[in-house]
């Protein structure tokens, strides 16, 4: 296998380095909610409760990988006002409120008015059901009471709701048992929510050349995507990409040309020139990216025949690919909306591959989706291949291009809209990735299968508003999407 390859063309993460292609670890604030005066009433309450939380510990550091900042069991108000300035101290991503016994909502307000996070609250009893027989088998009241109190999670669940309304704070509930495989999926959403929202907090968005003019449903109002994401914008001149490109030494210029080689299936028509042209220009694009931190980009630039700008963006495709498989998406067309719906996917490990509607197959009632341009190589059914286009449609000059398909399976679709009072959302749709012909124009194509049927589903998504583009990602993923929304405090549509 060729180095920098994994299987069906994903390409290693190291190939490129960036430093912007890190999975954010996400830093959870953990803490108990349980009520003192049953201590000294039922002797052993207290430790068992203080192991079941121990047990959630310990899953979410080994299968989420997150730093939980565990504040203990918060049993009275004057523990619920430190564990909230611990976490507010320690900024903390997301506050798991494990509910282990019954607890006065005097000890949770505190919590959720000062730990400066969003709120989960974990009602998570010890197994699916009580022993029954057994437990009434003990015989001794006083100790089945205790015993009991260890299962009446449920109880403090009502409570907290109450009086989190009447505040006006924002809660999200989970119920189930310590192992519910259900109330775990659900727990995992929330986390992987929290986890892309910390991602585009901190993401900075490269914006290159210009809109595509005429393309109004793709101009974007960048302060409110700074508003809603937290990201950054660094804005970008096509002139010191081509001054970086004119002043790469060899060495630079052949570590990217190897990468070219090992990464894509190369065509035999793609000619000695352009593959140096677009060797030149990867390497520059990622001297770009290290330059300025990006962690995602959108560009656009026609510029003039024989002109370096010109020369650039004839020759960005591969480049632009290998930086989209590396946790750097990139989107053209200037398409900032549909680049931040990619990096939302990228950062959840799916993928985030720029798409557009290129035909209905009502034979078959399937879609086709694919892109000139960038495509995201970690997802690719195949090898991706790299092939020469004698002419860009729509676009100046000619060079060299990707030719891939999504993996086949569960797939979801992506869009972020901006609506006529300037409101973002997100837009998503679930369906499948299925075999069958595309058309080989050198593009991204697959055909994708929805519940709704393609007639259905095509005029639910366009009701929807979306600029014409959105982003592809493998996977069904509207659990975790609709909980990024919550969290960032805007609305989720969901078509299918």
């Amino acid at each position: 296998m060729a180095p920098g390859v994994k299987r069906h063309g994903q390409v290693d993460p190291q190939v490129l380095k960036t430093g912007m292609n890190k999975t954010p670890t996400l830093r959870l604030g953990l803490v108990g909610l349980g009520l003192d005066t049953y201590w000294a009433q039922f002797p052993t309450l207290r430790d068992k409760l203080v192991g079941y939380q121990a047990r959630i510990r310990s899953r979410l550091e080994a299968e989420y990988g997150a730093v939980v900042v565990d504040a203990g069991l918060a049993d009275s108000p004057d523990k619920a006002l430190a564990a909230a300035e611990q976490f507010a101290s320690e900024r903390v991503d997301l506050v798991l409120m494990y509910v282990s016994t019954y607890s006065l909502s005097s000890t949770v307000l505190p919590i959720a008015q000062r730990c400066g996070a969003p709120i989960v609250v974990l009602n998570l009893q010890p197994a699916p059901a009580m022993d029954y027989a057994a437990f009434n088998a003990i015989g001794d009241r006083g100790i089945m009471t205790g015993e009991w109190l260890g299962w009446c999670q449920a109880c403090s669940l009502p409570e907290i709701a109450c009086v989190f309304k009447r505040s006006r704070t924002v809660f999200r509930p989970v119920s189930g048992w310590l192992d519910d495989p259900v109330a775990w999926r659900e727990l995992g959403g929330w986390l992987t929510a929290a986890r892309v929202k910390k991602g585009m907090r901190d993401n900075r968005v490269g914006v290159l050349g210009h809109y595509y003019g005429g393309m109004l449903d793709v101009y974007s109002d960048l302060t409110q995507h700074a508003s809603v994401f937290g990201c950054h914008f660094e804005m970008l001149e096509m002139d010191e990409l081509a001054a970086i490109r004119a002043k790469l030494d060899v060495t630079a210029v052949s570590q990217a040309r190897a990468t070219l080689e090992s990464t894509f299936a190369i065509e035999a028509a793609c000619g000695e020139n352009e593959l140096d042209r677009a060797a030149r220009t990867a390497a520059a694009l990622l001297e770009l990216v290290r330059r300025h931190r990006l962690g995602s980009m959108a560009y656009y630039h026609e510029g003039v025949a024989g002109d370096a700008g010109q020369d650039v963006v004839t020759s960005i495709i591969p480049g632009n690919t290998l930086l989209t498989a590396n946790g750097v998406p990139v989107a053209g067309e200037y398409e900032v909306k549909n680049v931040q719906a990619m990096k939302i996917l990228d950062l959840a490990g799916c993928g985030g591959s720029f798409s557009e509607f290129y035909a209905t197959d009502f034979t078959d009632d399937v879609v086709l989706l694919g892109h000139d341009g960038p495509g995201h190589a970690a997802i690719a059914q195949d090898k991706v291949k790299l092939v020469p286009l004698r002419v860009y449609h729509g676009k100046p000059g000619q060079g060299l291009s990707i030719e891939m398909q999504v993996r086949q399976g569960p797939a979801t679709l992506l869009s972020v809209v901006q609506d006529g009072e300037g409101k973002l959302s997100l837009l998503v749709a679930e369906g499948e990735a299925v075999p069958g012909p595309t058309l080989a124009i050198g593009n991204t194509n697959s055909r994708y299968r929805f519940p709704l049927g393609a007639r259905r589903f095509l005029d639910a998504w366009s009701s929807a508003g979306p600029a014409h583009h959105c982003a592809i990602g493998t996977g069904h993923q509207a659990h975790w999407l609709a909980k990024l929304a919550d969290l960032l405090g805007i609305a989720c549509t969901r078509v299918c």
